[in-house]
């Protein structure tokens, strides 16, 4: 039987191996008929995607707080948990507590299985109050559709915010630091405020008198605008009228003036209601568009910041640094843990180049006109005064003061108080103009000091137009004026006559216009086309001055396409526009021998302790490109306008004894009266002991720079080296009322009467 199940056994195997023998062609053949051929086995293989590459790609986003891209890596079932507004939500959070300044994060290892994943990843959180925060952290993911999927929780921020636990920050801010002029006399300080107001109805007619002068003493404002706000008030309005400190109003309680009511509050302070506000700038509340990026710089949300000027440039230092410790809580606020803590330092305190004094005076001289002053230290570039009018009260972006009633009017006013005026204002420079067309004159070897030139009414020397000098619209006004007396003028009896022949350094003091239009027309046509723009550009205009500190324009300087802008340059119209700044920049360099000093405003930056952070250094920018003797020429010109009997500053500068040299300018504006010009410098150093000074005056509209804009040099001057003004304005019935003066914010407005403390 065993026999026969072995013989069975090979019986069929021979079968087979018969049966599957190979065909010569065919392969394998299976049976008798035609042998099927397979195909030969391909080989396909399917790689299992990048955990770590998955984990890295999600980490990048999130180095780029790339929220929307991060939440698209999460798993369905985390997707499902937080919504994606929230899942950002949780991070901004986090990063804005924390204080984040940068991010680093590496993947460090990977567990792989067919469908999950652990990812081991280290992160540093680099914060500007927290120091550096480094945890190690696993990710878990799961495989979807072919891609790995983070499983998401709060514990991938932090670990210690799993659960659903929260970071918060216990902030500790300093006393934010002062603003001083150059000797130590506030400008801005934390201190306790004063505001003060007027209700009519309680004056007491025998102390108005006193009443006025003593809030004019406290305020800077005249007597005369502070009746004139409450001259149209019913009795029962309150009418606000300035702030003081504490220490000055209560001189003012002890006086019992009836009339007077008066507001604490503590607060940022400005003194004088506003010194160079424009420049100093105020503080504001932190916008709510800007919050996140402050609280990324430590700050809580609550402070006060520089919104504007040198508050704001000088944040990091007037800041101090902030301190604070870093806390975990749960969902209910209780603390869990303490994760970090720094300490905060005291702010530094800005002293600036300003001389109050000098300050409030240039602020005064120009008060009722639109316009601005630059007073600079002639030989450093220093900025000793820059006034902008109309000015206003950064005392009033305080919400806590009662006066604060007035900023909408302010914010909407139509004269633009908020807007430098002396830096960013842009205006054509008209007749000053003529010192760097006279300086392309010179250097172009086509004239001298001593070329001759007839200068009268007319300039016919374009082939379309006739234009004509100033002495001609002095003269048609006067023809104008005398057609109603008995002895009406021609153009022949005038009493302004033309200049006549004039030398170049001639025709600079008399500002001839026709001369300067001859030079830009001779030098256009000499294929010099940009010898007066690019002497313009030398002298610093078209650019920024460098101040740094405050915004500024840079102005705008064209090259000419024809004649006729050529003619309208040499003169400064046209396209070309200047700042008050750049003007007394250069002018500084013409008197102290050819340096254009970069203007600098801060003269030291004072820690509580320690040595300063910063100390002002003269900063040489460039040098005019004028030879000493032609350097000379505008020098000696510019005396003569102001002491020849012909220049055209010396009418309203009689009497004037302090050394200096200057030009006139009156440029057209477009609309209305022209807008006045006077810029110069002074050369009484020696004689004074004082350093000397260049000034810019610009007045918008004004009318000719030799009536309006010299006289407000000369008060500028005389209270540099005198301490106050020596002479009236000639429009001027008393220091102090140059314009009828537009009370802020227009007729008073009623406003609830504050409780008197």
């Amino acid at each position: 039987m065993k026999y026969y199940r072995w013989f069975s056994f090979f019986a069929i195997l021979a079968i087979l191996l018969v049966s599957c023998s190979p065909t010569p062609g065919n392969g394998f053949s299976f049976g008798r008929g035609p042998t099927p051929t397979l195909p030969s086995p391909q080989a396909t293989i399917t790689h299992a995607p990048d955990a770590q590459a998955a984990m890295s790609a999600f980490l990048e986003a999130w180095k780029l707080e790339d929220y929307a891209t991060m939440y698209s890596m999460l798993s369905t079932v985390s997707q499902d948990t937080i919504s994606q507004e929230d899942f950002a939500t949780r991070y901004r959070e986090a990063m804005n507590t924390m204080s984040l300044s940068e991010m680093e994060a590496e993947v460090l290892s990977a567990l792989t299985n067919p469908f999950t994943a652990q990812v081991a990843f280290h992160v540093t959180y680099h914060t500007v109050l927290a120091g550096d925060l480094e945890r190690d952290m696993v990710a878990r993911l799961s495989l979807e559709n072919g891609q790995w999927r983070l499983q998401w929780d709060d514990g991938l921020i932090l670990p210690e915010l799993l659960g659903g636990n929260k970071l918060a920050m216990d902030y500790r801010v300093p006393a934010r630091g002062d603003i001083y002029d150059r000797d130590g006399n506030p400008i801005a300080s934390q201190t306790e405020a004063v505001a003060l107001g007027i209700v009519p109805g309680q004056i007491n007619p025998k102390q108005e008198v006193t009443l006025l002068s003593e809030l004019s003493k406290l305020t800077g404002i005249h007597p005369d605008e502070i009746a004139n706000r409450y001259a149209s008030a019913a009795p029962d309005w309150y009418i606000p009228i300035g702030e003081a400190t504490a220490e000055d109003a209560q001189r003012l309680l002890n006086m019992n003036l009836g009339g007077l009511f008066t507001t604490p509050y503590q607060a940022r302070y400005y003194f004088k209601n506003g010194i160079a506000p424009q420049t100093v700038g105020y503080v504001i509340s932190v916008p709510a568009e800007e919050l996140e990026d402050y609280q990324r710089r430590g700050y809580g949300g609550n402070e006060r910041v520089g919104y504007s000027g040198l508050e704001k440039w000088g944040e990091p230092y007037l800041s101090g640094t902030h301190g604070g410790t870093l806390y975990a809580v749960n969902p209910d606020g209780q603390i869990i843990t303490r994760l970090a803590q720094s300490d905060p330092k005291p702010a530094a305190s800005l002293y600036l180049t300003i001389n109050e004094n000098l300050q409030l005076q240039a602020q005064e001289a120009i008060k009722g006109f639109s316009g601005a002053v630059v007073v600079l230290e002639r030989d450093t570039g220093r900025v000793l005064a820059i006034a902008s009018s109309p000015s206003f009260d950064p005392n009033l972006f305080e919400p806590t003061n009662p006066n604060n009633v007035l900023l909408p009017d302010l914010l909407n006013d139509p004269n633009q108080p908020l807007v430098n005026r002396a830096t960013q204002g842009q205006y054509p420079l008209g007749s000053v103009f003529k010192i760097i067309t006279t300086s392309a004159a010179l250097a172009s070897g086509l004239y001298t000091a001593d070329t001759l030139y007839d200068c009268q009414y007319d300039f016919v020397e374009l082939p379309d137009r006739i234009l004509h000098d100033w002495t001609w619209e002095h003269c048609q006004n006067e023809i104008k004026a005398s057609q109603t007396t008995d002895n009406p003028l021609t153009e022949e009896s005038c009493p302004t006559r033309p200049s006549g022949t004039l030398t170049l350094t001639e025709g600079l003091m008399r500002s001839c216009n026709p001369y300067f239009w001859h030079i830009g027309l001779d030098l256009y046509s000499s294929q010099r086309t940009t010898d007066v723009t690019n002497m313009a550009r030398a002298f610093g205009l078209g650019q920024a001055t460098g101040i740094g500190q405050i915004a500024e324009a840079t102005g705008q300087i064209n090259d000419p396409t024809d004649a006729v802008q050529a003619v309208n340059q040499a003169i400064g119209q046209g396209s070309i526009l200047v700042t008050p700044l750049q003007v007394a920049t250069f002018f500084a360099a013409l008197g102290n021998g050819g340096t254009l000093y970069r203007p600098q405003i801060i003269e030291r930056i004072q820690p509580v302790d320690g040595d300063p952070i910063s100390v002002f250094k003269p900063e040489a920018r460039s040098t005019l490109p004028l030879s000493p003797e032609y350097l000379q020429v505008l020098q000696e010109a510019m005396t003569a306008v102001i002491s020849n009997p012909r220049g055209t500053a010396n009418f309203r500068l009689r009497g004037f004894r302090i050394p200096a040299a200057g030009k006139t300018g009156t440029a057209e504006s477009g609309s209305g009266k022209p807008h006045a010009w006077f810029a110069g410098y002074t050369m009484a150093s020696e004689d004074t002991g004082l350093p000397d000074i260049a000034v810019a005056v610009i007045l918008e509209n004004a009318g000719e720079g030799s009536d309006y804009a010299a006289p407000v040099f000369r008060r500028v001057v005389e209270s540099y080296y005198y301490g106050s003004p020596q002479a009236l304005y000639w429009f001027e019935s008393s220091f102090g009322v140059t314009r009828t003066p537009t009370p802020l914010g227009g007729i008073p407005t009623r406003t609830p009467k504050p409780d008197k403390p």
